[in-house]
């Protein structure tokens, strides 16, 4: 009896996948509260230099209970257009990563091309930019494979290494 293998991932590199969540714009943030509760939220952010950046409010849940860990989660959705996604209920693509935060002061929308246009003006003195620098692996869903093949985990799912 021949025993089939299953259908490899695909192949993705790290700089496809960090390409990928370049271009998105959205992505939850997942941290735990100083007494282990899980707390996510979604956020708008950029990429430059191979973190993303994200603008919070100095006294937010965000900016406080990161602060004291730094350990983050990070989910982007990923949209697939075309003219099926207005007629179907169509799951986004999915990159996932554990990664490590720092806050940083609100200096840093000069210095971090594109974060400026998140940060309302007048608030721009009294922020804190989050900045995630992922770790480990990422985990994708459904990236570099046909909407088809979304239907088999094992076609959909690759784990690449983030450098």
């Amino acid at each position: 009896m021949e025993v089939k293998k299953a259908p490899a991932g695909p192949r993705l590199s790290p700089q496809q996948v960090w390409d990928a969540v370049a271009h998105a714009s959205f992505a939850v943030l997942s941290h735990v509260t100083a007494a282990g509760a899980p707390r996510s939220s979604g956020v708008v952010y950029v990429v430059s230099g191979g973190s993303m950046y994200v603008a919070v409010a100095p006294d937010s849940w965000k900016a406080r209970h990161i602060g004291v860990d730094g350990r983050v989660a990070v989910t982007v959705p990923i949209r697939r257009g075309g003219l099926l996604a207005s007629v179907f209920p169509i799951p986004p693509m999915t990159i996932s990563f554990a990664g490590v935060a720092t806050l940083r002061t609100a200096e840093t929308v000069d210095s971090v091309p594109g974060l400026a246009r998140l940060v309302p003006p007048d608030r721009r003195d009294a922020c804190t930019i989050v900045e995630v620098r992922p770790e480990g692996h990422f985990v994708t869903y459904g990236v570099g494979v046909p909407l088809l093949a979304m239907r088999d985990p094992a076609r959909s799912r690759a784990r690449i290494p983030v450098a």
